[in-house]
């Protein structure tokens, strides 16, 4: 199987687009390899992978990070319906502090996007009974999560749902600022 990687314009933040192969009964993915993400520089060891569903559109969850030495590396793909996927540089002597890149991850497309640690990351759902798969290279610690804002003003991110269509748990409701974020433990280098 081979994969087209897109850069995004973030560090360490990828499109991955792998092939797929169909026919009468159907289609055929290979949606993860070591070997051939390995050609491409990527050589993260997962250590769990994670699956959420939402049933409406407009289920917001993020801007989610983990501080050391918790962070992870999240790859990210869509198995039904289709979410806007961001993700969110939180490494405070990046030149890209503060920047943000969004891309539409959908069941119809099989397209992933890989975020390293030191980025926080979110989605929102664009349709409803959406279901994200995703793995990480560390497991989840509830004493190193953390989360900023999804419509924090200096990341100024251009949902593609109106806020006042969104639905959010308390946690991502009453998170902080980018200003007055945890960000001492954060990952300076991407994987």
């Amino acid at each position: 199987m081979s994969i087209s990687v897109r850069q995004t314009g973030l560090v360490g933040v990828l499109e991955i687009q792998p092939q797929c192969h169909g026919d009468e009964r159907g289609s055929f993915c290979e949606v993860w390899s070591a070997e051939d993400f390995g050609r491409h520089g990527i050589r993260t060891q997962f250590v769990q992978d994670n699956h959420s569903v939402s049933r409406q559109r407009g289920v917001m969850r993020g801007m989610h990070y983990q501080l050391a030495p918790f962070a992870q590396d999240k790859l990210v793909r869509v198995l039904r319906g289709a979410i806007f996927d961001v993700a969110a540089d939180i490494r405070p002597s990046s030149p890209t502090f503060g920047q943000w890149i969004g891309v539409e991850l959908s069941a119809s497309r099989w397209n992933q996007l890989l975020v390293p640690a030191g980025y926080a990351h979110g989605f929102v759902t664009l349709e409803p009974d959406t279901e994200v798969a995703y793995k990480v290279s560390r497991p989840y610690s509830k004493a190193h999560e953390r989360a900023i804002r999804f419509d924090d003003r200096r990341l100024a991110i251009a949902w593609p749902v109106r806020v006042e269509e969104m639905q959010l748990s308390d946690k991502d409701r009453l998170a902080l600022t980018l200003d007055e974020a945890d960000l001492t433990e954060i990952s300076e280098e991407p994987a």
